[in-house]
């Protein structure tokens, strides 16, 4: 059974696990479950996608109820009034506080303005010893991106050398190996923790959260991270 976080009459929020897809895609390959179907499938009625989460990533994940609120939703996101917030473990001590302006090229080699704001919440440093180095370090930061380019988060991470752990495809797969040797942990650590819109229909701001699984609050226990305020 999938988490809803919210629902109402033209409205459903849930709380997408890690490794579920969101519907059939190109780019995403095959799979026997689909977030789109498990929910029609669990409330009964058909449901419509306003924005995409990887797979890999976990957390807030909208629909609709019809396709009349689905245009007026999409509209919100294009006109960048909807707020999305992430938080992520990084490999590294990142800036308190960064904004990256830096442009994506997207499947069909157009070159996109993306741009993420980030602000560090916790450090960790562990013994953890990697290349030189005799220990690891860590940052847990909140990310909100303001705009939402395919991959935006883990290719900008990745692009100011500070990979989100658990990528495979944009991270440190020397860093991801070691922690599957070390502690069995293959997690990509990032998950939508809250979204923030206004109300299609009445025009109130509706702010929905989304807990973190037990396997990220694993990671942040070996980190010594304090994910309270997320758990």
């Amino acid at each position: 059974m999938l988490e809803i976080l919210y629902q109402d009459q033209h409205l459903i929020a849930i709380n997408k696990p890690s490794g579920l897809l969101v519907h059939k895609s190109f780019y995403s390959g095959e799979a026997d479950t689909y977030a789109i179907q498990e929910l029609r499938k669990q409330i009964g009625q058909k449901v419509y996608p306003v924005h995409r989460l990887d797979r890999k990533t976990s957390g807030v994940l909208l629909f609709t109820l019809d396709k009349d609120t689905l245009r007026m939703m999409s509209t919100q996101f294009e006109e960048k009034k909807v707020e999305k917030k992430y938080i992520a473990i990084l490999r590294g001590w990142a800036k308190e506080e960064e904004t990256i302006d830096y442009d994506l090229v997207n499947e069909n080699e157009v070159k996109q303005n993306s741009i993420t704001h980030y602000r560090r919440l916790q450090t960790s440093e562990i013994d953890l010893p990697f290349l030189k180095h005799q220990t690891s370090r860590y940052s847990l930061v909140e990310a909100t991106p303001h705009t939402g380019r395919f991959h935006q988060l883990r290719k900008h991470f990745k692009h100011i050398l500070h990979p989100i752990l658990g990528c495979r495809k944009h991270g440190c797969n020397k860093q991801n190996k070691l922690w599957l040797q070390t502690f069995g942990i293959s997690k990509m650590t990032l998950h939508a923790h809250q979204l923030s819109f206004n109300h299609p229909l009445t025009n109130e701001r509706i702010t929905v959260n989304a807990t973190i699984d037990d396997e990220f609050k694993k990671v942040g226990d070996i980190l010594g991270f304090d994910l309270k305020a997320y758990s």
